[in-house]
């Protein structure tokens, strides 16, 4: 039989997976413990309970994680990202055994054990390991790390069997463990094998907390917020290098910092952190003050970053909003006001029995929802643009029409800002003005989007396949956080 394709041919085309866009909605905390490894560098969360499972409860990874989490409306996801604050060991982190291969019987029998490792560039041949005697496998890793002498150490974590190097730093390493030829091999049982172990670590040398954050963010666009939480916190020079690589990233981040320093509320200080930082204008960082909770952010950022972007009405400021599990200050009002002209955030107590956070400011002149909500924006429009010509089963035309398609995407993202309570109606007060708006006009929809005719586009931009630039005009909705009420009373 003849196929019908001989005379009806239908072929099925599938678009490209639009781009998603950015959360805005995760949290990096940067520790110093030795959970993550720096080859690993970071592990996601969902909940505290996770975190728990794997820093225990006393952990600063743990104590600024339950603050995140312990907010309302709960933070969906977390980042803990590792620290090298210190250098540290190369090693072998051997496979997972399984309940068989943990029974003792396995391993007494072995009188005359034996493998090779290279530690450090240098290979070591252990022979003649006796685990005879040995009642549990913390005594089986103890004989090897006789064996192993100075140069390294042999560890049982109730899973797997680890071989560490004795040295820190970038020359620091352990190799796959091979057959000794000789002895009874165990380097497959100890699953420490090429074909078997989990994972070969290098050493790392120590770095700064600049560099681990941007490390960070080489390796992940998932986070947005970014602090730390470490035995040593990072110094106040370490905080204001931060403060400077966040500024400029291209993809957009946020810092927040938790400062003690009773310096803060004096006046006469100018050395402080949130005096330097406030002197530097950072637009990207943001400080708080807390006598009690040095990982007091931790909580300003869970509760920033519960925003769904795309609901209805949504947006927040972070003024009078609580911070769970942080004790609120006891200010007076000249502290206070030190703290609101450093742009200093802090969690405080008012007479009438209710503790709010104030004043919801980045370092630099802007709110944090200002940051926030125009970080999200940015990222709408970009995401939209791009997915208008990725998806495209034909090309925009470099006509007014083609040009027309994206104005009406980037207005698209802008309803969308209006909805959620990011944009609202209200007169352009700014000097600029471009297409037909002028200043004092009033944006009714609560934004402008212009671009230029084609015609008047240059022919080396026409033969470049430019678009036209697009500009666009937002009038913020804004928030009311203080208010005066005069009371006249005539009798």
């Amino acid at each position: 039989m003849l196929p019908v394709s001989r005379l009806i041919q239908v072929d099925v085309n599938l678009s490209p997976v639009a781009a998603s866009q950015r959360s805005f909605s995760e949290l990096l905390i940067m520790g110093d413990s030795n959970v993550i490894n720096g080859l690993d560098r970071f592990r996601e969360y969902a909940s505290i309970e996770e975190v728990a499972a794997d820093f225990g409860t006393s952990a600063p990874e743990y104590l600024a994680a339950n603050l995140y989490f312990s907010q309302t409306p709960q933070p969906a996801e977390l980042m803990i990202g590792r620290w090298l604050r210190t250098a540290s060991a190369g090693f072998n982190l051997g496979g997972a055994l399984t309940a068989a291969q943990q029974l003792m019987s396995a391993w007494t029998v072995i009188t005359t054990g034996s493998f090779k490792v290279t530690i450090d560039g240098v290979l070591k041949t252990l022979t003649g390991l006796d685990f005879s005697a040995q009642t549990n496998l913390n005594g089986v890793a103890t004989v090897i790390t006789t064996a192993l002498s100075a140069s390294g150490t042999c560890t049982w974590n109730g899973s797997s069997f680890q071989i560490t190097s004795a040295t820190t730093g970038t020359s620091s390493s352990v190799t796959a463990a091979i057959a000794a030829g000789s002895g009874t091999d165990i380097s497959a049982q100890l699953k420490l094998t090429a074909a078997t172990l989990s994972e070969i670590v290098p050493g790392y040398a120590a770095e700064q907390p600049v560099d681990a954050v941007l490390a960070m963010a080489n390796l992940t666009t998932a986070w947005y917020g970014v602090m730390f939480a470490a035995s040593t916190m990072p110094t106040d020079n370490q905080s204001l290098a931060v403060s400077a690589a966040i500024e400029a990233l291209d993809i957009k981040r946020i810092y927040g910092v938790t400062t003690q320093d009773p310096n803060t509320l004096l006046s006469s200080s100018t050395t402080d952190l949130a005096s330097e930082m406030k002197a530097a204008a950072y637009l990207r960082s943001f400080i708080q003050y807390s006598t009690s909770t040095p990982y007091a952010v931790a909580s300003f950022f869970g509760r920033a970053f519960t925003v769904d972007f795309n609901g209805q009405n949504t947006v927040i400021n972070m003024m009078y909003k609580q911070e769970p599990l942080v004790t609120a200050e006891n200010l007076s009002t000249s502290q206070a006001n030190v703290l609101q002209d450093k742009r200093c955030n802090v969690y405080v107590d008012y007479v009438n029995n209710t503790m709010i956070l104030q004043y919801g400011v980045m370092s630099g002149p802007a709110y944090f929802d200002e940051i926030n909500n125009t970080d999200w924006l940015q990222d709408a429009i970009q995401t939209a643009g791009f997915n208008l010509l990725y998806t495209s089963p034909t090309k925009i035309p470099q006509t007014d029409a083609g040009v027309n398609q994206l104005i009406n995407t980037c207005n698209q993202q802008l309803t969308q800002a209006v909805n959620n309570g990011m944009v609202a109606p209200g007169v352009w007060n700014s000097p600029l003005e471009f297409g037909t708006l002028h200043t004092g006009d009033y944006l009714k929809s609560g934004y402008y989007v212009y671009a230029q005719p084609i015609a008047l586009q240059s022919q080396a931009d026409r033969e470049a396949r430019k678009a036209p630039p697009i500009q666009i005009a937002i009038k913020l909705a804004g928030a009311i956080d203080t208010v005066n009420v005069a009371i006249n009373v005539n009798r």
